[in-house]
């Protein structure tokens, strides 16, 4: 059973690891290395695909002070090699007397780390924290043993539900508050997907800028993804250098997804585009909702969201999560539930 000490060093280690930026299509993890006593030697956090892991970061700080040590980690330490050496065998290395991890490892290709580590002599505890640990990369985790992207489905819309005029238009119905917003949200996902329609009417940037409303670096932003059939003149935004951009060419959902776990997408940001979000509604591949309401009414235009509901038991009820007001608007997140029909099949 891990001691308070180790249940202290993994609430740090899951701190260390909450702190990080997105690191997708790898989770994001955490590691404090303990000496013999209880008192802190190191602390490392995974900063993105191709740096190294979190317990690599930790024994590098380290050094000679990791042996005999014991290593809280936040995720079961690796079995593979990838871009980097396995983490299990780096703990061997380094001399580790105890590993005490929270998450165990749901992706196939990496785990295995705790039985190595016990092969090798080293006392193994998992399950710590467990929960805190999956919670810190619920998305990862969905992607990896769902076999698709998860995927999130932001929107705005007036109190009457449009999110777009009669010609199109959609800029803006929220204020610069929600969209501050939305970019936090932006820089959680790695794919920005939006329909031709959307990119048509609004010309968006599809990118994650920071508080001036500057794009980050390329490297620190998301898969721009334009689907649809519809042709988009080169001279669009979505074509500049600001950030990396994808087409393809089908709405269907399955379709769509298929490109993405082929590009190693693991989490969606679906925005623009009412027919692409109705196509992935009624397919029923939503996983997350992030609604901004507007008080402002428009009286007609597109709505939201254009699915196939033909009766009231198409309705399908949203479990709200987070109710909180941006602004002068108001932002709902919650996770789609079923539909009555479904509950008769």
């Amino acid at each position: 059973m891990a001691s308070e000490v180790e249940v202290a060093a993994m609430r740090r280690a899951l701190d260390a690891a909450a702190a990080t930026r997105c690191t997708l299509p790898n989770p994001r993890v955490g590691c404090v290395l303990l000496a013999p006593d209880g008192t802190e030697i190191a602390v490392g956090a995974h900063h993105g695909a191709g740096t190294p892991h979190a317990e690599v970061e930790a024994l590098t700080a380290a050094g000679e002070a990791a042996r005999g040590a014991t290593a809280v980690v936040t995720l079961e330490p690796c079995n593979h090699t990838g871009r980097t050496g396995p983490c299990a065998q780096a703990l061997i290395e380094a001399g580790v007397a105890r590993v005490v991890f929270a998450q165990i490892d749901p992706d196939r290709t990496a785990s295995g780390g705790a039985s190595t580590l016990r092969a090798a002599g080293i006392d193994v505890e998992a399950g710590v924290m467990a929960e805190e640990a999956t919670d810190l990369n619920v998305e990862w985790t969905f992607a990896v043993t769902a076999g698709r992207p998860f995927v999130t489905w932001k929107y705005a819309a007036t109190l009457d539900g449009l999110s777009a005029a009669p010609d199109g238009t959609s800029k803006w119905i929220t204020s610069e508050e929600a969209r501050r917003d939305v970019q936090t949200f932006r820089a959680g996902a790695d794919a920005i997907v939006a329909g031709t329609g959307a990119v048509l009417a609004d010309d968006p940037r599809l990118t994650v800028r920071d508080e001036h409303d500057m794009p980050l670096p390329f490297d620190r932003q998301p898969l721009r993804v334009v689907v649809g059939e519809t042709t988009i003149p080169n001279y669009f935004r979505v074509f500049d250098r600001v950030a990396p951009t994808l087409l393809i060419q089908s709405r269907d959902p399955a379709t769509v997804l298929a490109k993405l776990v082929d590009n190693g997408v693991r989490h969606i940001w679906l925005e623009g585009g009412p027919r692409l979000a109705g196509a992935f509604w009624n397919a029923g591949v939503i996983d997350r909702i992030i609604g901004y309401m507007a008080p402002a009414m428009l009286g007609s235009g597109r709505a939201a969201l254009e699915g196939e509901a033909a009766t009231l038991a198409d309705l399908r009820p949203i479990v709200i999560e987070d109710l909180t007001m941006i602004g002068p608007d108001i932002r709902i997140i919650g996770t789609p539930g079923r539909m009555q029909r479904e509950d008769f099949d």
